[in-house]
């Protein structure tokens, strides 16, 4: 398709991780793609920048060159004084190794992926809203506005949603969020740090506002993932059972952290490398429908965000591979009824796949948002290393859905039994 072409067989709002493997697996299955993206690369994203191996499964299944990103064998947990290292599990349909990278790199060579594969990339481009088929009021294309506000318009029978947290298409169409559902904040920076060739990422399951046990304990959980070059991801996050604002101060908690945090990092303001920044982390698909009316929605644009760790990556990539398989197919049916119904197959694969899951990830939100609970959770099962084992499966969704270990046989039962989310 010629960059100059406004007509597409799909069109993808969202060059992150979502919208950039919808649009690589709709360009591979041979449909002309348009992905639209407000900021050019390379442009930074907050995020923890760590990718766990179910991340890391969906990276090799595009054949995403990840040579030079820092490889990571497991998890450091810290908290109830007391410290673990698990090592990622040995799974049939997983890898035993995580990534770390930043989001500029990252998103960037995804979005290379997708025009690799065909799609068609244009930058600087901010959609405003969607088209709508004024008689059956279905979403046919999208309105936008170039770096210059030179009003734009692209139109293609599907439309995919991939634009973040804000959702602005699908909030345009009534789509709004579920209150009830969980919503989590991170903040994150780097620093510097002569421990950033660390070989595991690291996990706080407590955060102290002084020295831990004799002072407040916050709301919360940190991380320090090591990066390449030299470069380490240190970050916090909290999370609400429902999307109501906790009205935390993030950065007097993250200050109060570095201050107690081991030197051993280095994590001083002449190391520190940016400033801190946040987002929030839509959960457990707490926007739906993720199909109607010619409208998709992948990623934290359909509230795809675990629960369990705050991790988004990986169903990004996965629900992007889900929706260009319902769109491919829809693409071969003739009538607008037969092409609704394969793409009604992309709504009950991602609730197939995660819905039980992300209900316990629900049930888990409500237990460890009291600070607490989560301690006396971790100060009784860290000192127990196949508990551990077991909740680090549960947690990082490191686990045979098919298959498997007793431990991973046990979690697919419990996924299985709870509510469809």
């Amino acid at each position: 398709m010629d960059k100059g072409d406004m007509q597409a067989d799909a069109v993808v709002v969202g060059a992150g991780p979502a919208g950039s493997s919808t649009a690589h697996y709709l360009a591979m299955a041979g449909l002309r793609v348009l992905l639209l993206e407000k900021s050019a690369f390379p442009r930074d994203k907050v995020c923890g920048d760590g990718l766990t191996p179910r991340a890391v499964a969906e990276l090799v299944r595009m054949g995403v060159d990840t040579s030079g990103w820092a490889r990571n064998t497991g998890l450091r947990a810290v908290g109830g004084g007391h410290t673990i290292e698990l090592p990622w599990p040995e799974t049939a349909s997983l890898p035993n190794f995580g990534l770390a990278c930043p989001r500029a790199e990252l998103d960037a060579a995804l979005a290379a992926k997708a025009q690799e594969s065909g799609a068609v990339l244009r930058e600087n481009v901010t959609v405003v809203g969607p088209i709508l088929h004024e008689r059956s009021g279905r979403v046919i294309g999208v309105k936008a506005k170039s770096a210059e506000r030179e009003p734009l318009a692209f139109k293609a029978p599907v439309v995919v949603d991939a634009g973040g947290v804000s959702a602005r298409l699908a909030t345009a169409v009534g789509r709004e969020k579920a209150m009830n559902r969980p919503m989590g904040v991170a903040y994150r920076t780097y620093f510097r740090s002569g421990r950033s060739a660390d070989s595991v990422m690291e996990s706080h399951l407590e955060l102290w506002k002084g020295k831990p046990g004799k002072s407040d304990l916050m709301p919360g959980y940190g991380w320090i993932f090591p990066l390449a070059g030299g470069i380490v991801n240190v970050g916090l996050g909290s999370l609400s059972s429902t999307a109501k604002a906790t009205g935390l101060d993030y950065r007097a908690m993250f200050k109060a952290w570095m201050a107690n945090a081991s030197s051993e990092w280095g994590f001083t303001e002449e190391n520190q490398v940016g400033r801190l920044r946040g987002a929030a982390l839509p959960m457990a698909f707490n926007r739906k429908p993720h199909y109607a009316d010619g409208l998709l929605l992948v990623g934290d644009a359909g509230g795809m965000v675990s629960p369990f760790n705050g991790e988004g990556i990986a169903y990004a990539l996965q629900a992007g591979r889900l929706a260009a398989d319902a769109i491919a197919q829809a693409h071969s049916r003739p009538t607008i009824t037969a092409k609704d119904r394969a793409l009604a197959a992309y709504p009950a694969a991602m609730r197939e796949e995660l819905g039980g899951y992300y209900s316990l990830g629900r049930a888990f939100a409500r237990l460890i948002e009291r600070p607490r609970i989560m301690h006396m959770c971790v100060a009784h099962g860290l000192p127990r290393p196949t508990l551990m084992r077991l909740v680090m499966r549960l947690l990082s969704d490191c686990y045979d859905r098919r298959g498997g270990d007793w431990m991973d046989r046990l979690i697919s039962a419990l996924a299985k039994a709870a509510p469809k989310a």
